[in-house]
């Protein structure tokens, strides 16, 4: 979405250099871009430390980089370069990349060493390593190369990859930082060839965390040691604070977890709920709940207990997932069965237990690593609960479909006027369907078309077990994808659903609130918002898209997480771009939705439309402020 060149530039926001800034403006900065500097830090470190201690540094580095009050020392020109413009961001950014360097810095022998240097007191995790999940060859090579380079060059190429900072900004927060020699060390950057999206990268996200234990047999005589003791001082207290008449009853409390009955019957593979085959067909619910038990190896006793006690236990062997916002400990009772059987080498088992669905799968030969994914799917419809996620091998997945699915198909969102491929279906488990997600460059965005007895509906894999509903519409009056017009206006901004990748989202819409006639003559552009609902409720991304004439994809002009915009509750939406025209000429375009009845822009660019639709002249790299008036007499600003 950003090889558009100059046609479409994200709004900047201005903040003067100069400008002091408020620890409480700090504060608000690190929160809501507190990911991002963590991904930063974790990769201007070396990494000759551990992977865990890595991470906790990460994260210590970046808590530790609120200013300890008001900072009035006026900001660096490349600190008011900040994200969105956000001269608080600027600052903490720039004591992250100063503090990382320090920590790589070897130890001297005289002289106290500096506080990051140190292992981290906070945050800690114990009995666990904690590191971020593995990537691929290239995510290894490039962490490799980085590890060859000099602390300075890292955090060069990390401000210039992951910051987007041109080398005259990264020059000034590396000299900020205490660089000697900024130039050296973008020299040294140069020689790094891998591509910048690779520091997007799972490898590198110090957020989305993989666990486990530490040495189990040392911390076993560490604790035995410890629980004697603290068992020896529980019994002394105990009988000293016992009244007359002995120890008494629990109560109403049940047994301990290991006698606990139905603990027990959740681990117990005889007492899987297996729903029959035609429940679905008279239940009136229509979700997972009347999935009927499917797949060659539902009669497997020993398969269907190892996947019930790694549920309940992962062991150090296990590769664990799941989406945000969703428990991973055990099922309370006994879970319903989906399937169990034979896909690609593996056996898989699919479970439900009324809000979670968890996929084990375990090596068809041999006793190698097992795995172990969950996924919340509370509240599911007959929509959501189309399909499943099988398997997924080198970007070839198969589904396993719900009963009432009649037909299934495989069609490029890309290519709106191609038909759709069809899925071959045995037993409810489809052939190999080509992933579209994750790709670069992103030529093709294949879904699964899914066709029952209430019609047609779009599915796509965003590398989760659920695949996500597509829609189309204003909030609160969707559709699903089923018609060419509505293909055609996914077409352009199909590519965007990576940014929907790993969230728990279970429904994406695409709505074309606006269009608008282009200064000098060059057409007509259209504005349209994509929101991803999670099935947590909370933290739904929204997308603001910029779409000119003749363009291949939509660039994105704003995005957005946790916020009401193009939402059912609030369908307001306001957003800005920077736009050269056909002449030369650059422009500051803006639209709203039609509940907006005129728009401001302040600070860089000053302009005032009478409408819902702004277009004001502007330099190059302008920064400017969006506020729109709602015809109730409310207000919106534009979309961040």
């Amino acid at each position: 979405m950003q090889s558009q060149d100059a046609a479409a530039q994200s709004p900047a926001f201005s903040s003067p250099a100069g400008q002091a800034v408020d620890v409480e403006q700090a504060e608000a900065a690190l929160v809501e871009h507190y990911p991002r500097l963590v991904r930063l830090a974790y990769l201007v470190l070396p990494s000759r430390m551990s992977r865990t201690r890595r991470v906790l540094t990460a994260h210590a580095l970046v808590q530790r980089a609120l200013p300890r009050g008001r900072s009035d020392a006026p900001l660096i020109p490349a600190q008011s370069a900040g994200r969105d413009g956000d001269p608080g961001y600027a600052l903490v950014r720039l004591q992250v990349v100063r503090s990382a360097l320090e920590a790589g810095l070897p130890l001297r022998r005289r002289g106290l060493p500096k506080r990051s240097q140190l292992p981290p007191l906070l945050p800690q995790v114990w009995g666990l390593t904690v590191f971020p999940r593995p990537g691929g060859a290239d995510e290894l090579a490039l962490d490799q190369r980085l590890s060859a380079l000099s602390g300075p060059a890292r955090a060069a190429h990390a401000l210039r990859g992951l910051e987007r900072l041109p080398d005259t900004d990264v020059r000034r927060v590396l000299d900020g930082a205490g660089v000697a020699d900024p130039d050296a060390a973008l020299a040294e950057a140069d020689g790094i060839p891998d591509p910048y999206r690779l520091l997007e990268s799972p490898e590198f996200d110090p957020c989305a965390l993989q666990a486990r234990p530490t040495d189990l047999l040392r911390r076993r005589r560490h604790l035995k040691a410890g629980v004697v003791g603290a068992a020896a001082l529980a019994v002394c207290g105990a009988l000293l604070s016992l009244p007359g008449d002995g120890w008494g009853a629990d109560g109403p409390a049940a047994p301990p977890y290991a006698r606990n009955p139905t603990a027990q019957a959740a681990l117990d593979p005889a007492k899987l709920t297996r729903v029959p085959a035609s429940a679905w067909r008279t239940s009136e619910r229509t979700d997972f709940s009347v999935w009927p038990a499917r797949g060659p190896l539902t009669g497997d006793r020993g398969l269907l207990r190892r996947a019930l006690a790694v549920w309940a236990r992962p062991g150090e062997g296990v590769t664990s997932s799941a989406t945000p916002g969703t428990p991973t400990g055990g099922p309370a009772g006994p879970p319903q069965l989906l399937y169990a059987g034979t896909v690609d080498a593996a056996r898989v088992v699919i479970l439900y237990d009324g809000w979670r669905l968890a996929r084990y799968a375990e090596p068809e030969e041999g006793a190698g690593g097992a795995a172990l994914d969950l996924a919340r799917v509370d509240g599911a419809g007959r929509a959501g609960a189309s399909a499943v996620v099988l398997s997924r091998s080198d970007g070839n997945v198969r589904f396993l479909l719900a009963p009432w699915v009649r037909e299934a198909g495989e069609r490029d969102m890309r290519e709106p006027d191609e038909g759709a491929r069809e899925l071959p279906v045995q037993d409810g488990v489809t052939g190999t369907f080509v992933s579209g997600q994750g790709r670069e460059p992103c030529t093709t965005w294949n879904v699964l078309e899914l066709t029952d007895g209430t019609g047609t509906r779009l599915l796509t894999d965003l590398g989760e077990l659920a695949p996500a509903r597509l829609t189309t519409g204003r909030p609160g009056e969707v559709k699903d994808v089923s018609g060419e017009k509505a293909r055609r206006t996914w077409q352009p901004y199909a590519c965007s659903l990576a940014a929907m990748r790993s969230a728990g989202v279970r429904g994406v819409n695409a709505w074309a609130y606006a269009e608008q006639p282009l200064p000098d003559g060059d057409g007509r552009a259209r504005w349209l918002c994509t929101r991803g609902e999670t099935w947590r409720g909370t933290g739904a991304r929204v997308l603001a898209q910029f779409h000119s004439p003749g363009a291949r994809y939509g660039a994105v002009a704003a995005r957005a997480e946790d916020v009401p915009a193009c939402g059912t509750r609030r369908p307001d939406v306001l957003a800005g771009v920077l736009w050269k025209s056909a002449g030369g000429t650059w422009y500051l375009l803006a639209a709203g939705s039609d509940g907006v009845k005129s728009v401001e822009a302040t600070g860089g660019v000053e302009g005032r439309a009478k409408d819902r639709l702004l277009s004001v002249r502007a330099e190059k790299g302008a920064r400017a402020d969006l506020e729109g008036t709602l015809e109730d007499g409310g207000s919106v600003g534009g979309l961040r």
